[in-house]
């Protein structure tokens, strides 16, 4: 095997052939079109020179012929394609036939080329080639960095209510299942409806997020099922709703408490059929659509007071996934702190290495209403003022240092939050321990606290919590509370 012009601006190719005439002639051809190119009189050749490249000389594409002694050309192909799935490659024959292109398509062929060869053919069939392998390579690197940006590498947490979680996104995401998320604001359901995309079989179709809450009333039909030119004032043309965006992808529906009555009446009906009218329209679309739905208020509360359709919540309500607030997981904000700084510190060009004993007490103290997306917000705004590598508790705004919600908090929220509660004072250094252990006593102790207050209410408690009064039971005897009520 020999190999010449390496400084090439086109790529690497192989020419594999027992025939030195036409690896001669190919290689001649292939290197005044600017290749870099290596030449192999048969296939055992071929799979050694292969495995023997340099990481940055690989080769790209390989141009194999089909009868070889030895290893013959289909053998090469299908060893070439476990050993280097990168490489493209492309067939010649002297004697081709449909069932023969099909076959070493089949097997992994890009092309299938017929000697004597056209410069012209070889040359667009190579090319060719060549760009479908860098947008492959290019789909590759884009899903590897969604994975990143909203896989459940992004999601951050070590309690145990967030363990149970990711196994019911793993469990879920490859099916068609409904799914309805419940929780605050701010606690990352956007996340984890885009988790659920990435890690299912539609992650390379659209995710289309729609926040109920924020469109008026009589706009919002429009933009989930479009609408018909003069179908209202102001529908100046056709629109494509966020159903049919989602056409073979997903759809996630936040603050679904928000939709009205009538609008809960269209929503079963397309979940039910996966079917709809755009406004204004008599015709009838069809769609493939994955929904995700979200809550900010219990939606059981709404069912019993009439304001929520009880049909639509039973079809909804296929699985469920309760999300805690940040406040019931204490623990995690360690975590979420390395997690957050390591991302906006690059966002923002800083150099931030951490925070100091002294603010991580002051996190740790703070019943954060806001959630994580108030702790986002906290963390990118003392990093952008720290003058040091290390956020101090000055860089903190007013209300985190002082311990309360910057538009106060409701009752229920302060349940375990209380000063007596805090983790520790201010005076103490940050001792990393085991998240068993850290998350152990602060949930329990905000459960003692939110009991008593409730005067041993269970599902008073549980309401207020946020979970169900099953869970709750589970959480009472698995940390010893249940013996404690009498």
């Amino acid at each position: 095997m020999r190999l010449a012009n390496a400084d090439t601006c086109k790529g690497r190719v192989l020419v594999v052939d027992d025939d030195a005439a036409v690896s001669g002639s190919l290689a001649s051809f292939l290197r005044a079109e600017g290749y870099a190119v290596a030449v192999a009189s048969s296939g055992e050749q071929a799979l050694e020179a292969l495995a023997g490249e340099r990481e940055g000389g690989a080769t790209q594409a390989v141009i194999c012929d089909v009868s070889m002694p030895g290893i013959g050309g289909m053998e090469t192909l299908r060893r070439v394609g476990k050993a280097r799935p990168d490489a493209v490659v492309l067939m010649l024959t002297g004697y081709g036939t449909i069932e023969s292109a099909v076959a070493a398509v089949r097997a992994g062929a890009s092309d299938y080329l017929t000697k004597p060869l056209v410069d012209q053919e070889l040359r667009l069939a190579l090319e060719r080639a060549l760009r479908e392998q860098a947008v492959r390579a290019e789909n590759v690197s884009l899903r590897r960095r969604l994975d990143a940006r909203h896989g459940l590498d992004s999601i951050v947490g070590a309690d145990a209510r967030m363990l149970k979680i990711y196994d019911l996104i793993e469990a879920v995401a490859p099916s068609k299942t409904t799914v309805l998320m419940s929780g605050e604001s701010g606690t990352g359901k956007s996340m984890i409806a885009r988790a659920i995309h990435q890690r299912s079989p539609r992650r390379d179709r659209a995710f289309i997020e729609l926040a109920c809450g924020s469109i008026p009333e009589t706009l919002l039909e429009s933009e989930l099922f479009g609408h018909v030119r003069g179908a209202f004032t102001g529908a100046h043309a056709d629109k494509m709703g966020r159903f049919f965006a989602a056409d073979g992808g997903t759809i996630f529906l936040d603050e679904i408490n928000s939709a009205s009555p009538g609008m809960q009446l269209k929503l079963l009906r397309v979940l039910q059929e996966r079917k709809f009218e755009p406004v204004g329209s008599t015709q009838t679309l069809e769609v493939d659509v994955r929904v995700v739905l979200a809550s900010n208020q219990p939606l059981e509360r709404l069912v019993a007071a009439g304001t929520f359709r009880q049909d639509l919540y039973y079809r909804i309500n296929v699985v469920r996934i309760d999300l805690p607030p940040l406040r019931a997981r204490p623990g995690d904000i360690p975590l979420l702190v390395d997690a957050i700084l390591q991302r906006k510190t690059a966002e923002l060009g800083r150099q931030i290495v951490g925070v100091s004993a002294e603010a991580m007490q002051a996190l740790l103290r703070h019943p954060f209403p806001g959630n994580v997306r108030e702790l986002e917000n906290v963390l990118e705004r003392a990093a952008v003022v720290a003058r040091r590598p290390t956020i101090e508790v000055d860089d903190l705004p007013s209300d985190v240092v002082e311990g309360r919600g910057a538009f106060g908090l409701p009752d229920h929220a302060r349940a375990g939050i209380a000063a007596d509660d805090a983790p520790d004072s201010p005076d103490t250094p940050w001792t990393p321990v085991p998240l068993e252990h850290a998350l152990r006593e602060p949930e329990k102790r905000i459960l003692l606290k939110a009991l008593r207050a409730n005067d041993w209410n269970r599902q008073v408690t549980a309401d207020q919590l946020g979970i169900n009064r099953t869970t709750l039971y589970k959480k009472m005897k698995a940390l010893g509370i249940d013996q404690m009520a009498g």
